[in-house]
């Protein structure tokens, strides 16, 4: 996913974003711990979505702050 598809969504489309990827990561975590973990590299990808999605949030609510 690239950051330019995320700035042309809204919070709550990014916030529903975020609680995807985060239950994502949450099975990932767990497919490792039993040992049935295919992509390790898909971890690593889902962190940096978080990341993403995270950054674009608070660079609109830091627009909507100074707008004010």
């Amino acid at each position: 996913m690239k950051a330019q598809e995320l700035k042309e969504k809204t919070p709550e489309q990014l916030n529903e974003q975020l609680v995807a990827l985060k239950k994502e990561a949450f099975n990932l975590r767990f497919q490792q711990a039993t040992g049935q973990l295919e992509s390790t590299a898909r971890m690593r990808s889902v962190r940096r979505d978080v990341a993403r999605v995270k950054t674009v949030l608070n660079q609109k609510a830091a627009e909507a702050a100074s707008s004010k």
